[in-house]
């Protein structure tokens, strides 16, 4: 099963995601680790990014999708996946289980400027719910309960394994 959390900054996509991999004894894989040095400075000076900025990444995310699926591998994967057309491209070619994670702008807004050294910074939340397609074929979780209680609530909401088997 490739499962994808998606959502805007200060979600919790990371914090969650290493969790539910460990839950499933799977392997994590953070997105924004596959971003271009150029992307993360434009993101660090507080610049969005543009699609043609986020081509090259969501190739690279797209490609270790694919290779887990053909290993026959579960994988937990964050990634913002802001539109509907970003998330078309990455399960375009395997089947993914989508987790978006949401919440109230106040509470991601404080998340945000209250983590340290990350490039994202708080004033780029906004210019993100902007860009924000609400996924409807999605597994929708709130983040405001504890990381734990997200996990479980994503658990209890999955479909059986082996229910993804086809593109």
């Amino acid at each position: 099963m490739i499962i994808v959390l998606m959502g805007v900054s200060g979600t919790g996509k990371t914090t969650v995601g290493q969790l539910l991999a460990a839950a499933l004894h799977c392997e994590f894989l953070e997105g924004d680790s596959l971003h271009s040095a150029a992307n993360v400075e434009k993101m660090a000076h507080g610049i969005p990014l543009t699609d043609a900025d986020r081509q090259p990444w969501l190739e690279a995310i797209r490609a270790r999708l694919e290779q887990d699926w053909r290993q026959g591998r579960t994988l937990v994967a964050a990634c913002s996946a802001l539109k509907q057309a970003y998330r078309d491209f990455l399960d375009a070619t395997v089947p993914v289980q989508w987790v978006f994670l949401t919440g109230p702008e106040p509470l991601l807004y404080s998340r945000i400027e209250h983590r340290q050294g990350h490039y994202m910074k708080a004033d780029m939340l906004a210019s993100q719910i902007a860009a924000l397609e609400a996924p409807t074929d999605a597994v929708t979780v709130d983040v405001a309960p504890p990381p734990e209680k997200i996990v479980a609530a994503i658990l209890a909401a999955l479909p059986p394994a082996g229910s993804l088997l086809a593109v």
